[in-house]
């Protein structure tokens, strides 16, 4: 497979700064080299590829726009969505990981722990020796993630959970989970609270989620804590109400919204390569009308995708960023790189299906990425409500 060297039609290199640039061509070459050979097969067999942990971590990925001062990269929120432009460009699950640690476990410590937790977590999660998942999303309380029934009961020595959790990316895998468990009444959805729950902990247990035709190379799990005991210490502080765990999934959707522009730029690579070089009647298919029309639009939602990321990208590195802006991005950009990757997969034919090439893996894992972080819709209401000022939820 030929080596990518980008989709850049209006020169928004030119927008990016030194380090930027550098930042994103260092994860391309890395994922060029590593991620895509192997990607596919991982993606047959149903496994993520755990050998690439420690290569991302020696490459700072995990909690990359987190201070120095924890072992991290410490870069600006530009750069952040590069690494995971660059990254879903190789595979989705291998973006959820590093979105997961550094967006949902990472930046959680960071924002609501105290300065021990922090020293405790930080730099042993952003080497890699420390894997971490998220522990929101309940079986029955997906969308609407108030409504959770996990309980944490403080005692004497601590808290006791008790609960479960389901689509959790990394569940199986980590060795600490950020559990958000309500402390108060189960109609109380200002009693949420965060807790760092180490996975061995006696009543806590992972299975992983079998029969996914999608992000198949990414650990899924459901976790059960059956009267799990943690010290009082592992509350984060600053925690407290619904906001807490939406202000870590608004992080975790800005990385997806750069993160789907990858993967649409993996597929319409692919869909102009095969263009040019796949015959039929007598001339490279890239020749017809209809595949013409079917880059052209593929090309023209990218490049719109590329500029609402680095806009927002700059937003948030001044603080201007607000969680509906997101909100729109991630919409926006998932629905338009399954829009690429479908197209992609009709313009290869019969080839489109073959996991050497990427456009189906990559249809199949946006429709996860389409629903997970939030749906579509839910995003859609959002909007709506910016845009009114009228709730729609309910």
């Amino acid at each position: 497979m030929s080596r990518f060297h980008g989709v850049d039609f209006y020169d928004v290199d030119s927008l990016l700064s030194e380090e930027e640039r550098a930042v994103r061509d260092t994860v391309r070459e890395w994922v060029d080299d590593n991620v895509t050979p192997v990607i596919g097969e991982h993606y047959l067999e149903g496994k993520f590829p755990k050998h690439l942990v420690p290569q991302m971590a020696e490459l700072g990925l995990f909690g990359a726009n987190l201070p120095e001062a924890y072992g991290c990269a410490g870069l600006n929120n530009v750069a952040y969505g590069l690494i995971m432009q660059e990254l879903e460009r190789g595979d989705s699950g291998v973006r959820s990981f590093a979105s997961v640690q550094g967006g949902l476990v990472m930046y959680p410590i960071h924002a609501f722990g105290s300065e021990d937790q922090k020293q405790q977590w930080l730099p042993r999660m952003a080497s890699g020796q420390v894997i971490g998942c998220f522990g929101l999303t309940e079986p029955d309380y997906g969308s609407n993630p108030g409504a959770m029934t996990t309980t944490a009961r403080e005692t004497r020595d601590g808290w006791v959970l008790r609960g479960a959790k389901m689509w959790i990316t990394n569940g199986s895998t980590a060795q600490a989970a950020i559990i958000w468990a309500k402390t108060g009444d189960l109609g109380d959805a200002d009693s949420i609270r965060g807790f760092i729950v180490p996975t061995d902990a006696k009543g806590f247990s992972a299975k992983d989620q079998k029969g996914k035709l999608s992000l198949r190379a990414s650990d899924t799990s459901e976790l059960v804590l059956e009267d799990v005991c943690v010290p009082k210490e592992a509350l984060l502080p600053k925690s407290g109400g619904l906001k807490s765990p939406l202000m870590c999934l608004t992080q975790a959707r800005y990385g997806i919204a750069w993160g789907a522009v990858g993967a649409a730029m993996a597929c319409y690579d692919e869909a102009v390569s095969y263009a040019k070089t796949r015959v039929m009647f007598d001339k490279p298919i890239g020749g017809f009308q209809l595949q013409q029309a079917r880059l052209a639009d593929m090309l023209t939602e990218i490049t719109k995708a590329q500029l609402l990321c680095l806009q927002l990208g700059r937003l948030k590195d001044q603080g201007k960023a607000t969680p509906q802006q997101v909100s729109l991005a991630k919409r926006n950009n998932v629905s338009i790189a399954t829009d690429v990757a479908r197209e992609t997969r009709r313009l290869l034919g019969a080839n489109g299906i073959l996991a050497e090439y990427q456009a189906m893996r990559h249809l199949a894992n946006l429709e996860s990425v389409y629903t997970y972080e939030g749906t579509h819709d839910i995003h859609t209401l959002i909007l709506g409500q910016e845009i009114t000022g009228l709730n729609a939820f309910n």
